[in-house]
């Protein structure tokens, strides 16, 4: 469990609260959002993001409607108002022999689905398949009226994989639906993005995080997590995303919970006087009018 003072109720990272006794006038707080991916995707991830949820840390999570989980997901999300609950856009399957596909069905957006009727294991595939932005936007719509009407209060969207902000037109989409359901997107609040957790050995995660934590900007940092529990479950799944897949997927799942929960982590974060946020919190602070599209995307 980790030590209560990194709780969200905890004044020193409260929404917003400034002890200008710690931060200098000038010396802007260093803030950090854990969002943790690809909730719904199966039982073994739900079970691990609850793990997660129940240490008290602040957490943003990202679910996929379209996976067969999505519904578990819900119900432990709702034991759980505090949490700030995004929607993660997806367009991708990229597991053999687990697959899911549209939440309009094959029939209704063709040019998403591989010959099964699948979405396809890569955007760079999406892509090839020649897809139409209308059905992007059908079912990307679709994806967001099954969160909004799930009785979730969502917060935000983001993007498996990072297909839907890879292709112009499909980013295009993604602003027009997010401003007419007034939700922010993850990357238009000057986000630094960290993940070195993500490809480092199982045992090598928490010291991964530590050097995260060191190199950590003042204002707004965005740590991106996949957490999982090692099982039979987890561990039969392999990856066929072309774009950087890992082995042991579900040992590397379960390193990253682990190192999330562990000691080295906290006693970082303390040291470097982070204040944890959430998605939620984030927006309350900044505003929907604030978001502004990433430089380094177009």
């Amino acid at each position: 469990m980790l030590s209560g003072a990194l709780l969200s109720t905890s004044p020193s990272y409260g929404l917003g609260q400034a002890d200008a006794s710690r931060h200098p006038s000038g010396l802007e707080p260093t803030y950090l959002l854990i969002r943790s991916d690809d909730a719904g995707m199966s039982h073994s991830v739900n079970m691990a993001i609850e793990k997660l949820i129940e240490t008290g840390l602040p957490v943003s999570i990202s679910v996929m409607f379209p996976t067969p989980w999505y519904q578990e997901t819900v119900e432990m999300l709702k034991r759980h108002p505090n949490t700030s609950v995004g929607i993660h856009l997806t367009l991708n399957s990229e597991w053999k022999n687990y697959r899911w596909g549209p939440v309009l069905g094959r029939t209704a957006v063709p040019s998403l689905v591989d010959k099964d009727g699948y979405f396809f294991a890569s955007s760079d595939d999406l892509q090839k398949n020649h897809a139409d932005p209308r059905e992007v936007e059908k079912e990307l719509r679709a994806q967001i009226e099954r969160a909004v009407n799930s009785g979730l209060k969502i917060d935000y969207v983001d993007y498996h994989m990072g297909t839907v902000t890879k292709y112009p037109e499909f980013r295009a989409v993604a602003e027009k639906l997010a401003k007419e359901y007034e939700l922010g997107m993850v990357g238009y609040f000057g986000e630094n993005r960290e993940d070195p957790q993500y490809s480092a050995a199982p045992a090598d995660k928490p010291d991964s995080l530590v050097v995260a934590v060191n190199r950590l900007h003042p204002r707004f940092n965005l740590l991106v997590t996949h957490v999982g529990i090692d099982n039979a479950e987890l561990g039969a799944l392999v990856d066929m995303n072309t774009s950087g897949p890992l082995a042991e997927m579900s040992k590397n799942r379960q390193g990253e919970l682990d190192a999330l929960m562990s000691s080295k982590f906290s006693e970082a974060l303390k040291a470097h006087d982070v204040r944890l946020i959430t998605y939620r919190q984030l927006i309350s602070m900044q505003g929907l009018k604030s978001m502004k599209r990433p430089e380094d995307n177009n």
